[in-house]
C-alpha cells in the first residue's frame, strides 16, 4: 500500500495504452483479491427525498423539482424485512442511506436499531447517512457497523460546480470522524459530470492521501436524472466515454490496490462488455436489486445472466 502517490504519477497512468493499464490493474487486483469473484451489495433508501443539499446529480434534493415526494425515515421493522429479501436474493452486504445534511441524535436510536438487526443476519453493514459528529461515529461503530459511505464525489478543484451547500473539508471531516471511531471508511465517487481526466487524476489522489486509503471505493456514472443540473448537462454533453470510465476504474485498483472497488450507480446503462472490461480492470463489487436509491439499476435475472456468462461467483463473507 503507497500513501505517496503524486499527481504526476497518477495522470501517467491514465495516459498508458489502454491495454497496458488495463493489464497493470489485472495484475494487481489478482495479487489482493480472487479475480472471478464479485461481491453483492444492496442499498436502501431508508429515509427518501427532502435533503437540504444542492449536489446537482441528485434526485432527492430539496432545491430541484425532480417529481421525488419527501418520505419520513422507515420503521426498523420496514428496513429488517428488506435486509432478509436482500440477503434471501443473494446479497452479502446491506446498505442503508438518507437523505439527510447530517445525521440527527433523534435518529440515532433507530439506526442503531436496523444496524444491530441486520448484523445479526449476517450481513456486512454499511450506512449513509451525511455528515458526522465523532461521538456519532463512535455510537454507529458500537452499533455493529462495518462501513461508513461519504463520498467526495469529485475533485478538490471542480467541487464547487457539483455541491456549494457542503465543503470539501466538512466531507473530509466526517471520513476522519468514521476512521478514528474504527470504522471502515467507504468513500469514492462520480463521473461524467462534466469534470476532466484532471480532475479524476485529483480524486483519486485525494483518496491515497488521507490518513488511511478508503476501504471500499464505489465508481459511479452519472445518471443523467431530469430537473438536476448535472443530469441536464450530463444529457447535453454526453457524460464519460465507457474506455474512460474503465481507466478510472483500472487507475483506481492501481493506487488503492487493497481496497474494494465498487462499480455503482450506472450500470443500467452499460453494455455486459463494458461491465466485464471494469470487472477485468479492477472492479469486484456490484449492487443488486431493482433499485440504487431512486436511480434504476439491473434486475436480478440480468445480474445472474452476467455472472453466469462472465463465470464470476459470489465472494466469499467475512462478516
Amino acid at each position: 500500500m503507497r500513501q505517496d502517490w503524486n499527481k504526476d504519477e497518477i495522470a501517467e497512468l491514465f495516459d498508458l495504452p489502454f491495454m497496458e493499464l488495463v493489464f497493470r490493474a489485472a495484475e494487481v487486483h489478482r495479487a489482493n483479491f480472487d479475480p472471478n469473484e464479485v461481491q453483492l451489495s444492496q442499498l436502501l433508501s431508508v429515509k427518501t427525498g427532502g435533503c437540504a443539499e444542492n449536489c446537482g446529480y441528485c434526485s432527492q434534493s430539496a432545491h430541484f423539482d425532480t417529481g421525488l415526494k419527501a418520505s419520513r425515515l422507515m420503521t426498523v421493522d420496514t428496513v429488517l424485512a428488506e435486509a432478509r429479501k436482500a440477503k434471501d436474493g443473494g446479497a452479502q452486504r446491506f446498505c442503508m442511506g438518507a437523505a439527510w445534511r447530517e445525521l440527527k441524535d433523534r435518529d440515532l436510536p433507530a439506526l442503531s436499531a436496523m444496524i444491530g438487526g441486520v448484523k445479526a443476519m449476517g450481513l456486512e453493514t454499511c450506512a449513509t447517512l451525511g455528515m458526522l459528529r465523532p461521538d456519532q461515529a463512535v455510537a454507529l461503530k458500537d452499533a455493529g457497523l462495518d462501513y461508513y459511505n461519504h463520498n467526495l464525489d469529485t475533485s478538490a478543484e471542480y467541487y464547487d460546480q457539483v455541491v456549494t451547500t457542503r465543503t470539501y473539508q466538512e466531507r473530509l471531516d466526517t471520513l476522519a470522524a468514521v476512521a478514528d471511531a474504527g470504522m471502515k471508511t467507504c468513500c469514492g465517487g462520480i463521473m461524467g459530470m462534466g469534470e476532466s481526466r484532471a480532475d479524476r487524476v485529483s480524486f483519486l489522489h485525494q483518496l491515497t492521501a488521507l490518513p488511511s486509503p478508503p476501504d471500499s471505493i464505489p465508481i459511479n456514472n452519472l445518471v443523467a436524472i431530469a430537473g438536476t443540473p448535472l443530469g441536464e448537462k450530463a444529457g447535453r454533453d454526453g457524460g464519460i466515454s465507457g474506455l474512460e470510465f474503465v481507466r478510472t476504474i483500472a487507475v483506481a485498483r492501481i493506487v488503492c490496490p487493497r481496497s474494494m472497488v465498487r462499480l455503482s450507480a450506472g450500470r443500467s446503462e452499460m453494455s455486459e462488455e463494458l461491465q466485464a472490461l471494469c470487472f477485468l480492470a479492477g472492479a469486484n463489487s456490484i449492487f443488486v436489486g431493482d433499485t440504487l436509491l431512486t436511480t434504476p439499476n439491473p434486475q436480478p435475472g440480468t445480474d445472474a445472466h452476467l455472472m453466469r456468462e462472465l463465470g464470476l461467483e459470489p465472494m466469499a463473507m467475512h462478516v
